[in-house]
């Protein structure tokens, strides 16, 4: 077992997306297990500056809009200028699930900056993770991209979202592909339903039926899905690449009928 540990020390991680929402509860659980942060936002920079406060080992803040694919090169080399060598690339920043459109009416500009942001982003960033001379010496490397269920069962009005998450599951799995050569694992966690403060009150339905509807009947604790991001950041996983790993209490194996 010599070298197996969900010990993430010595580690650089840079995680999109991680002034708020998910992202912190990524970002809170590297950092546990070790691992120096580069703790990404857009507009939050409040968020972004009091959760790098709270983390325990060396962290640095960046602020990027994903959306400007020049402004993602800037992004990465700033991390990697900041904490050296980056280890660990979680791709967690995403245009909300919330903006609903129906199909026939998705603008052009929603399907583009969609499209860019949760596909064409960590797209680059996998690109420019992957061409760093010192990780191909060193041969390793995890990177971690957060889809969703959606990406297998499409929900009405989120067509764009769920199409961008189903074009980054197909991402993990080329990408894996083609770079396991260099060490490096490329894995996605695809969650549920995620409990966040307001929810029950601001979308009680949903929350209802979801719950009728999850085997374990409740929502999906955020730190379920950090914990497992640390998982496959570690050596624990040493032999899991190209893998999709649904975290949604159940629901993915009811019926459909």
């Amino acid at each position: 077992m010599a070298g197996i540990t969900l010990s993430l020390e010595g580690c650089n991680a840079l995680v999109t997306g991680a002034s708020s929402g998910l992202g912190t509860f990524l970002a809170t659980a590297l950092d546990a297990a070790g691992a120096s942060v580069a703790v990404h936002y857009h507009d939050n920079k409040a968020g972004a500056e009091e959760l790098a406060h709270r983390l325990s080992n060396p962290s640095v803040v960046v602020q990027a809009d994903l959306s400007d694919l020049e402004s993602v090169r800037g992004l990465f080399k700033k991390a990697a200028e900041a904490l050296g060598p980056l280890d660990v690339l979680v791709n967690c920043a995403a245009t909300e699930s919330q903006n609903v459109s129906d199909l026939p009416d998705i603008s052009n500009d929603l399907w583009s900056s969609t499209m860019t942001t949760n596909v064409d982003a960590p797209m680059l960033l996998t690109q420019l993770f992957a061409d760093q001379e010192a990780l191909t010496k060193k041969r390793g490397g995890s990177i971690i991209n957060i889809s969703s269920i959606e990406g297998s069962r499409p929900a009405p009005g989120h067509s764009h979202y769920a199409t961008s998450k189903a074009a980054l599951e197909m991402l993990t799995k080329a990408s894996a592909l083609e770079l396991g050569s260099r060490g490096i694992r490329v894995n996605s966690i695809a969650p549920g339903l995620i409990n966040r403060a307001g929810i029950e009150e601001g979308w009680p339905e949903g929350v209802a039926a979801w719950k009728a509807a999850a085997p374990l009947g409740k929502l999906v604790d955020p730190n379920d899905i950090a914990s497992t991001c640390v998982f496959l950041a570690s050596t624990m996983s040493s032999s899991i690449s190209g893998t999709v790993l649904t975290v949604d209490c159940g629901l993915s194996i009811k019926p459909g009928w």
